[in-house]
């Protein structure tokens, strides 16, 4: 039987900020080279979005037996200062792991390992799909690491991913679904000119402030059945104007939107074009994923059913939070996202409760050989 704490302490101890490379991918390999897995490493992408390293490990069952994956992400995002001990350099004090990714997402990774370890390989084909490039911008990691599976004909049947879905106690949460988000930049042209000349000269900024307005007031959405509502919110504004007798001839600013199963990337686009449009402003966006939901049924049982007998709890099914690369995988087969408790992810002091990676594996060895059988 391995050890999830160990493991964990060996993944923290690879500084891997995104985009990540190297080492922290010899790690995971020599983890699991002597379960059996056939691993296949790649490096896509350039500055400054790359170099990514990603991995697709796989142990084949039998011929003809089910496939079930393990998905998850090796970066991690920049620590920062403060911390009370070294954020790259794994630190037990009392119950709880420290270290930058304990929690998102290398203590479930090194659960992941653990849990494999005690299913036998009879029962079926497992892999893991693990990209470097999850904390940045994703062009480099889980999409190619898509092409090849597809290249090696090993899509698998069922995927879970182990971001850190739980909130106040491990198991109290599973992620179905999550909703789509598509950031924009907005630019409003206008004349520069002096202040005192005011008609000789095109202000945007009031344009712009208008437009803002406009779409801060919209309702989007109430919500529906398995998501709450679509959000817009404005997330930076600059003119860049440091003289302070110059009316500037350009103002942009940046919106976010994060939203449910009745609107898509598309349309929203269309919409914030169109009210651009009416304020002389232009519009680039960027859909950084589709809503999407893996609707209860067989697969989410498994892992509710795996989780009760672990810890007493019964899930609750949820669509919130933020984004996560089941929004590419969603494409290849039915996934959901179940984890370690969030409250410390991405903070200083980032740490996990040693107990939970314990349970944490229990319950990943569970849905393994319940999605094998």
């Amino acid at each position: 039987m391995l050890d999830p704490v160990l493991l964990a302490e060996q993944l923290i101890d690879c500084e891997s900020v995104t985009p990540a490379t190297g080492a922290v991918f010899d790690c995971l390999a020599a983890m699991l080279e002597p379960l059996g897995f056939t691993i296949h490493r790649f490096v896509a992408g350039e500055a400054p979005d790359g170099p990514v390293e990603n991995m697709f490990a796989i142990r084949q069952g039998p011929q003809g037996s089910r496939h079930f994956a393990f998905a998850g992400h090796l970066d991690v995002v920049p620590a920062g200062e403060g911390w009370t001990s070294g954020p790259f350099k794994a630190e037990r004090r009392g119950e709880l792991l420290y270290g930058r990714g304990a929690v998102d997402m290398k203590g479930s990774i090194a659960a992941m390992v653990a849990a494999v370890a005690d299913v036998p390989a009879e029962a079926g084909t497992l892999s893991f799909i693990i990209t470097g490039d999850e904390e940045g911008p994703a062009r480099f990691g889980t999409v190619p690491l898509i092409e090849l599976i597809r290249e090696l004909k090993a899509e698998p049947d069922l995927c879970l991913v182990g971001e850190p879905t739980s909130v106040h106690r491990l198991g109290d949460m599973v992620k179905i679904g999550r909703r789509g988000s598509v950031n924009m930049w907005i630019t409003c042209k206008g004349a520069q000119g002096h202040v005192a000349y005011p008609h000789l000269a095109d202000n945007p900024i009031p344009r712009l402030i208008a437009l803002l307005a406009e779409l801060d007031a919209l309702v989007l959405d109430g919500g529906s059945k398995w998501f709450q509502p679509s959000n817009l919110e404005v997330t930076d504004l600059e003119v860049g104007n440091k003289a302070t007798n110059v009316i500037p001839a350009e103002a942009r600013a940046r919106i976010s939107i994060r939203f449910n199963d009745q609107h898509s990337g598309a349309t929203l686009v269309a919409m914030v074009e169109e009210i651009a449009r009416r304020h002389k402003g232009d519009v680039r966006a960027v859909i950084s994923g589709e809503n999407f939901i893996t609707l209860p049924g067989a697969f989410s049982t498994i892992i509710a059913e795996a989780v009760k007998a672990e810890t007493g709890l019964d899930p609750e099914l949820s669509t919130s939070g933020g984004t996560s690369d089941a929004r590419f995988l969603r494409a290849v087969c039915p996934v959901v996202e179940f984890g370690l408790c969030n409250a410390t992810m991405h903070k200083t002091d980032e740490a996990v409760a040693m107990a939970d990676l314990h349970v944490l594996q229990r319950i990943y060895t569970r849905i393994a050989i319940s999605a094998l059988s």
